[in-house]
């Protein structure tokens, strides 16, 4: 029975990174350099968790949302600060193993989505506790992880 809850997830897992990489790919999602943000980002003042929006940009509020919603779970909250920084909780479920392949598909669609720059993809326990540091480098299209 564990077996086969297991096989359940790390399926679900694949599924989600296959969907990402897919609708990322067709999607034609890009966002404009327009969608830079006016006014300083809320991070850094006395602002709640709850208070905090998907996104500070109305592009990274789309793609927060859209993070959320085709997850299938495995994420229970994202925001986008600055068009360049991607924060992701992860639900209680996703196993260790599998926040790294997440992450990277995160940082692949986060990518296309906001070309042309270097990204920063968090990845939160569920407890708002940091695990992953993803970034990715525009001048040598790599991924670190930290």
């Amino acid at each position: 029975m564990i077996l086969l809850q297991q096989s359940r997830k790390i399926l679900a897992t694949f599924l989600l990174i296959g969907v990402l990489m897919i609708t990322t790919a067709c999607g034609s999602g890009a966002v404009s350099q327009l969608d830079r943000p006016t006014a300083p980002s809320a991070i850094g003042r006395d602002v709640t968790y709850a208070e905090l929006e998907r996104g500070n940009t109305p592009g990274g509020q789309t793609f927060g949302n859209w993070v959320v919603q085709i997850s299938q779970g495995l994420v229970q909250d994202a925001f986008v600060r600055d068009n360049n920084k991607l924060g992701v909780v992860i639900a209680p479920q996703v196993r260790p193993n599998e926040v790294r392949p997440l992450a990277k598909s995160l940082v692949q669609g986060f990518h296309k989505n906001f070309p042309n720059q270097d990204l920063k993809v968090l990845i939160y326990a569920p407890d708002k506790k940091l695990i992953l540091t993803t970034e990715y480098d525009t001048q040598t299209n790599q991924v670190k992880y930290s």
